[in-house]
């Protein structure tokens, strides 16, 4: 079976729950808060191993925060790559409105201490057959996809957050790219999910896209074939994990089965599970809950 290195973050979220998000001036008192582990790297990890993937992280995080670890650990991910620093391990402010909406401000911290020899290390025990994922909450991105291809991994790029220095990154070895809407505006100056798709297609012909559209469901396209997927109608608690969540699912179904149109119809609805629970990676369904849960009545 193909293995998924994942090069990402791993956070404490500090989430509260507002009834509107904080304005400029203004002090808002919370009606909850919650610490949760986070960063989409960790939550990606944690979805691939609970649909399926066999899953190793690479990363960083401060020693005050082992328990982040043994999280990775019980969920089914292999932490060997992940190493433990004394820089303080990155966090996440989070509001959460009454809409179930999110407002994430991010801070690196070992998230920003990748070295060269750790990605060297992690990559030497993966290749043809194996696949990379990585966001854009660490440091080193473009180094660590020009090593992955130069191994002949496939590349999986979720640039998130979409920052400037994305148009710098070797987007042409990317062989999946996974974007939401806002991201593919970003990238595209497109205001519409077809034309995000066709002027990725354009500047990217050999890239295939999965693009999260929240409660609209998904799109997925590449050279042959582009389609979309529908989300089930519900409401939504936290949708802070939710973009982790249909990344995983759809990875780890797409190396299952080659077929993007199960991977995407499985991603969306893992995807639309998690936004009834509160948290990011607490939210993150398991295969058998979400095949459970399409069984249930709509």
């Amino acid at each position: 079976m193909s293995k998924v290195l994942n090069f990402g973050s791993i956070n404490v979220d500090h989430v509260y729950a507002v009834e509107h998000f904080v304005r400029p001036g203004e002090t808002l008192t919370c009606s909850d808060y919650q610490r949760h582990a986070g960063g989409k790297g960790l939550n990606q990890s944690i979805a691939l191993a609970r649909a399926g993937a066999a899953v190793h992280h690479a990363g960083r995080l401060g020693r005050a925060d082992a328990w982040l670890l043994e999280l990775l650990t019980r969920s089914g991910v292999d932490t060997r790559h992940v190493e433990i620093g004394d820089e303080p391990t990155g966090h996440a402010l989070i509001q959460v409105n009454e809409e179930g909406e999110n407002a994430i401000v991010i801070a690196g911290g070992a998230n920003r201490r990748l070295t060269e020899t750790q990605i060297g290390l992690a990559l030497a025990s993966f290749g043809k057959n194996d696949h990379l994922l990585v966001q854009n909450e660490t440091n080193a991105v473009a180094t660590i996809i020009r090593a992955a291809k130069t191994k002949g991994l496939k590349v999986a790029l979720n640039p998130a957050p979409m920052t400037e220095d994305v148009s710098a990154y070797p987007l042409e070895s990317v062989d999946l790219l996974i974007v939401n809407e806002t991201e593919a505006a970003a990238l595209t100056g497109a205001a519409d999910a077809r034309h995000m798709l066709g002027k990725i297609g354009q500047a990217y012909p050999t890239t295939a896209v999965l693009l999260t559209l929240g409660a609209e469901g998904a799109w997925y396209a590449d050279r042959n074939d582009s389609f979309h997927q529908p989300a089930r109608r519900l409401r939504a608690v936290d949708t802070t994990g939710a973009g982790d969540t249909a990344t995983g699912f759809f990875l780890a179904e797409l190396i299952r089965t080659g077929d993007p149109r199960l991977a995407l119809a499985l991603a969306v609805d893992a995807a639309t599970l998690a936004v009834t629970r509160r948290g990011a990676a607490d939210a993150i369904p398991t295969r058998q809950e979400v095949e459970t849960w399409r069984a249930s009545p709509a």
